[in-house]
């Protein structure tokens, strides 16, 4: 069984909190339900548009294979079932930076994860950071509720 590193409801707060980067991109600021996590994240908007208000499923994992097996780095359409199919929208991407915020209490840990370029800021509870790693390989997945 494959393991989620990550998974909780998110509300889209906000559109562009900095203004408009690219016509094709959308950066999205989104609050969690369970775990009080902030995320800022760009997705892009011809593919997969978001609203204010819209409320969607975001899990993050290191694999789409159902049995947990690493990922081969290749997509092989039709092999097999995978994690995918449950979700609207999927990207892969690496960890690439993990910080604390020593001056806020409870203290908060960020992570910020590059999907080919597309950016994402998951900042929250140190204790929800504490399973993943730096340069981890992550799938994050995407389903409006």
């Amino acid at each position: 069984m494959v393991e989620k590193l990550f998974e909780d409801i998110f509300h889209v707060d906000q559109l562009d909190p900095d203004g408009r980067k690219f016509d094709k991109v959308t950066r999205i600021e989104a609050r969690s339900d369970q775990f009080d996590m902030l995320m800022h994240l760009d997705i892009n908007n011809e593919i997969y548009p978001m609203r204010v208000g819209d409320k969607f499923t975001m899990a993050l994992a290191p694999t789409l294979n159902l049995d947990g097996t690493p990922d081969s780095g290749y997509y092989t359409p039709g092999a097999r079932r995978s994690l995918a199919e449950d979700y609207d929208y999927v990207m892969h991407g690496k960890l690439y930076r993990v910080s604390e915020d020593i001056k806020s209490m409870p203290v908060k840990t960020d992570l910020y994860v590059s999907f080919g370029g597309l950016l994402m800021m998951l900042k929250g509870d140190r204790s929800v950071a504490a399973k993943f790693e730096l340069d981890q390989k992550l799938f994050i997945l995407i389903r409006k509720v």
